[in-house]
């Protein structure tokens, strides 16, 4: 991180520390839309953005959209603790293991880490980005984060992306991820039956397809944590007219990231948009949550109907007070990090 960067950082993690009364006098007054009132520490989030002249990864090449994405969440991760982590590859990708740490009883020492053959809960873990950004550094605070409130393990994986591997690249590996998790689970010391699937964006919709496909292929599957995950590669709601600009996530990013990895192909095949795919039965219960202020917001609550309608068991959760990229922003700020402690509640009790 460079001295600019550095100076960025500590700038945003200080105003993000002032009481609620000093970052309104500083953001300025209330954003509302759609009946919603954008939460006070991300209005003044953005506009520090602003006032930085901090590009959008879209208007920048390729590979340094992929620069800035890694500076953006490493100004808002914080320093997150963690158990362990370990590195692996997994069916041929780079992945990361986050084990939570021993649990503290009131009065006794920390209770022993389990031995190997001890089976837990584990979360397969897609990160977003828009099939185009994103690695295992990008959300390594929010992995950390989840394994140790949720007390899960969280097995990250480095897809292939856009626009260098399109479509299906990124499908392949997490399918081929999800049945590499279920023949490994001794290995891993996961319970083949606690192995949930989540992600973000573009990680939720990988989380999505792969939920499909193990009901299809009857491979085990407890959970699917879907965090405003894109569903619906057309985009035709109000949410996507209403918050294309000015929210972090714009409608140029979101046409960058069907160029470069849905291409050509049909925006409506399942694989890509899981909004038109034919349910099977037996999908996993799900937890969907979206962002008040988020161009994805209504295809993801779309999809939860479309679950419910099938008989899924289904929770969505709307965090009106959000943005699209609040699951990365666990360091700084407060309203992101608790709507992140509620969703890793909702895991630790999916999994119990």
């Amino acid at each position: 991180m460079t001295i600019s960067e550095r100076v960025k950082t500590w700038g945003l993690r200080g105003a993000l520390a002032l009481p609620e009364r000093a970052q309104r006098l500083i953001g300025g007054p209330p954003v509302v839309r759609d009946g919603q009132t954008l939460a006070t520490d991300t209005q003044l989030m953005l506009r520090m953005q602003r006032l930085a002249r901090e590009p959008g990864a879209e208007t920048l090449p390729i590979p340094d959209g992929r620069r800035a994405i890694l500076r953006h969440s490493a100004m808002t991760a914080g320093t997150q603790p963690v158990g362990g982590v370990g590195a692996l590859t997994v069916a041929g990708r780079p992945a990361r293991l986050y084990a939570p740490s021993p649990v503290v009883e009131e009065g006794r020492s920390p209770v022993s880490k389990p031995p190997q053959s001890t089976h837990r809960p584990l979360l397969l873990f897609f990160h977003g980005g828009g099939f185009m950004y994103g690695d295992l550094d990008s959300h390594d605070a929010t992995c950390r984060f989840l394994a140790e409130r949720a007390g899960v393990q969280v097995l990250a994986i480095d897809y292939r992306l856009g626009p260098e591997e399109p479509f299906p690249a990124a499908y392949d590996d997490a399918l081929a991820a999800h049945r590499w998790v279920v023949d490994h689970a001794d290995e891993l010391g996961a319970d083949p039956a606690r192995i949930a699937v989540g992600g973000d964006s573009a990680g939720g919709n990988l989380a999505a397809v792969v939920a499909i496909e193990a009901a299809r292929a009857g491979l085990p599957l407890a959970f699917q944590l879907l965090i405003y995950p894109a569903t619906d590669a057309v985009r035709d709601t109000e949410s996507a007219a209403m918050f294309a600009e000015g929210f972090y996530l714009t409608k140029a990013f979101m046409d960058l990231a069907n160029a470069s990895y849905i291409g050509a192909t049909d925006p409506r095949d399942p694989r890509v948009s899981p909004a038109y795919a034919d349910l099977p039965a037996g999908l996993a219960p799900a937890y969907v949550a979206t962002a008040g202020f988020d161009p994805l917001r209504d295809e993801g609550e779309a999809y939860a109907r479309k679950l419910a309608d099938a008989g899924v068991e289904v929770e969505l959760r709307r965090f009106p007070d959000q943005i699209h990229g609040f699951f990365n922003v666990v360091g700084v700020g407060r309203t992101s990090r608790a709507a992140i402690a509620e969703i890793a509640v909702k895991l630790k009790a999916a999994l119990a």
